[in-house]
């Protein structure tokens, strides 16, 4: 990279930090013009046409990146998740698969895929898939809670009692909300949860 990008770098991110995000983007693209394969203008673009929610636009800017720098686990996710939001879930599968294949710890890649399976219908391998992220991330409610909903669509309501009796102990709120929706009452007994929980 030369001295005068790696200038309009430090300007765009500099400017990203201030709140100028519409005068980032332009120096953002402002760089893609000098030059046309440079992985962060592209990314940041990407991400500023998929806040503007043009989805489309943004897949074509994190494929852009996956294509460039494909061991990227991030390039990978940001590509499934846009892909995910467009409904091309064969696509966001592939892409979440990615990029665990480069990064087994990427919790949201875990999700991820967990959510595109639910969404395929697929909710045995999404029960691997909201296992492992419950795993990386164990203070997240966010798989707890998908991977009740899946057990209870799977009829298997002792697994979601146990997961809903797990999250009593540090989110109450959700746990709340999951025995609102199921109908399924869980006791206040903590003890056994985390490993009853995984189970």
């Amino acid at each position: 990279m030369t001295l005068a990008l790696r200038a309009l770098h430090w300007r765009a991110q500099t400017l990203l930090f201030l709140g100028f995000q519409a005068t980032a983007l332009q120096v953002f693209q402002d760089i893609l013009r000098r030059d046309p394969n440079d992985s962060r203008a592209l990314s940041s673009v990407g991400f500023s046409a998929m806040r503007g929610g043009n989805l489309a636009l943004a897949h074509t800017y994190f494929e852009r990146v996956a294509e460039l720098v494909p061991e990227a686990s991030n390039s990978q996710f940001n590509l499934a998740f846009v892909a995910a939001e467009l409904g091309c879930l064969d696509d966001a599968e592939r892409g979440f698969r990615a990029a665990i294949v480069i990064e087994g710890t990427m919790d949201r890649a875990w999700y991820g895929l967990g959510l595109v399976l639910v969404r395929q219908g697929r909710l045995e391998d999404a029960v691997i898939a909201l296992k492992r992220n419950t795993q990386l991330q164990p203070m997240s409610p966010f798989g707890w809670y998908q991977l009740a909903r899946v057990h209870v669509d799977l009829g298997q309501a002792d697994q979601a009692l146990a997961v809903i009796r797990h999250l009593k102990g540090f989110e109450p709120k959700v746990a709340a909300q999951l025995e609102r929706e199921t109908g399924l009452m869980a006791a206040n007994d903590h003890s056994a949860t985390g490993s009853s929980a995984r189970a």
